[in-house]
């Protein structure tokens, strides 16, 4: 692996102008209520639940309906209120997965709590209460795999910093941004929560300069709510703008870029002493610590070449069709759908025409992304070393992809290949347009397999 010395992390892209998230930026979001949802058993990938519930049970909005089965999973929640009327195996980005599909029998008028419009005292509320509610209300990582909450902060780990990352860094996604500048208040109070939840000394929320509304909303809220007095002297709050540079929200470029440290190979951000949670995941611990709500809804930006982009409030098991066909369906013939945003989302359609289902969304998706379709045959490498250049966490892509395609595994190991977070930054600037992301990561995956499987045989 090579290694920057210089301040932040090294390598990484300027992959926009900025036209892409203006597409949606100064739109409000708006809620929708879809007649049926489908909720997957599976939020994460490995993150199964057992069902709860059967056909023709009545469920409220926030029931408990699921059960953990795997390390990945978190409880499952009911996102409306009405009838179960089936659970089947659904498709969903190329894989079956058991649902359960609720008919919704009402529509209900959200509630603004205290929490949502000024500072809240925490004087009262423990650590454990804080850990309990993390737990049993269903929260994951928002902004990226899905990891269960809890487990970041049931740890015996000290930890000294908190870093809430709103970076937003993938193009044309604007969720976290329309979260930060319309529910600054009960982002903050999350954030608080979490602070306490991790034993730090310090909570940085974490926002790339073009973010200039949210940044100042946020500094503002928190002037106020130290004027409120509410505020524990314990509780250390920054926010922290950082240079707009994909992937600035990683986990590990954000703790270089914030706090100079790096994650060790095979490591996680708490061996560093760090928890990094998505903003959308401060605003959940909120929710339902001070509000009494599991995690039911999410923000989910649908842009690109869609007639009206923007950004809705959906519950969890809405059909992503459905919210294309919102936005005026797709305005390309020629498209590619992908579920999220260009640099880290699947492709999971191509030339749709809108008949068929796209996926259902979970806890973590941020959004629905309708591009052109682009066709590229890949060329020979010549060499130039872009990729390496351009590798968040020091690698060598294109040595590896001539590993992983000679089959020499034991190479990919020895080239770090486990260490690939797949941002997409390689594939972007190759001008070969070799799958470099695609084979670097299936190489990733590939060997650390092998070593789980070496540490297996020396038990």
């Amino acid at each position: 692996m090579h290694l920057d010395a210089t301040k932040g992390f090294s390598g990484g892209i300027h992959p926009t102008d900025g036209y892409d998230k203006s597409l949606t930026m100064d739109i409000p979001v708006r809620e929708y209520w879809p007649e049926t949802v489908t909720i997957l058993a599976e939020q994460s990938f490995r993150g199964l639940c057992s069902l709860a519930v059967r056909p023709g049970d009545h469920v409220r909005q926030g029931q408990r309906i699921g059960e953990p089965e795997a390390f990945m999973a978190a409880p499952l929640h009911a996102s409306v209120t009405g009838e179960v009327i089936k659970t089947e195996m659904v498709k969903n980005q190329g894989r079956e997965i058991l649902a359960c599909v609720i008919r919704r029998q009402e529509e209900p008028e959200r509630q603004i709590g205290d929490y949502e419009k000024k500072g809240i005292s925490l004087s009262e509320i423990d650590r454990e209460e804080i850990l309990e509610g993390i737990r049993e209300g269903g929260l994951t990582g928002m902004g990226g795999a899905g990891f269960p909450t809890f487990r970041k902060y049931e740890t015996d780990k000290q930890m000294d910093a908190l870093l809430i990352n709103g970076a937003e860094c993938e193009p044309f996604l604007t969720c976290d941004y329309r979260l930060m500048t319309e529910q600054g208040y009960g982002l903050w109070n999350g954030v608080r929560l979490l602070l306490k939840a991790s034993g730090a000394k310090k909570a940085y929320v974490c926002i790339e300069d073009n973010k200039s509304k949210a940044i100042e909303s946020l500094r503002q809220i928190l002037s106020e709510i130290r004027e409120q007095g509410v505020l524990d002297p314990e509780e250390d709050l920054e926010v922290r703008v950082l240079p707009a540079r994909y992937p600035q929200g990683g986990e590990r470029q954000l703790i270089q870029s914030v706090l100079g440290r790096e994650v060790p190979m095979g490591g996680l951000p708490g061996d560093v002493g760090v928890i990094v949670s998505n903003v959308g995941t401060a605003k959940a611990a909120a929710d339902m610590i001070l509000g009494k709500s599991p995690l039911t809804s999410r923000i989910v930006t649908v842009t690109g070449c869609v007639k009206n982009p923007g950004n809705f409030l959906v519950p969890v098991g809405t059909s992503a069709r459905e919210l294309v066909k919102l936005c005026g369906g797709v305005t390309a013939q020629k498209n590619r759908i992908i579920a999220g945003g260009p640099m880290t989302g699947p492709c999971v359609a191509s030339d749709w025409k809108g008949e068929e289902e796209l996926f259902y969304i979970t806890k973590n998706t941020s959004g629905i992304l309708v591009l052109p379709e682009s066709q590229y045959e890949e060329q020979p490498c010549i060499r130039c070393e872009a990729c390496k250049n351009a590798c968040p966490a020091g690698l060598t892509p294109y040595q590896i992809d001539f590993a992983y395609l000679n089959e020499d595994y034991d190479l990919c190991q020895k080239l770090y290949a486990s260490e690939c977070i797949a941002c997409g930054c390689c594939s972007y600037v190759c001008p070969a347009k070799r799958e470099l992301t695609l084979r670097t990561r299936m190489a990733r995956d590939l060997v650390k397999q092998r070593m789980r499987e070496k540490a297996v045989k020396k038990s």
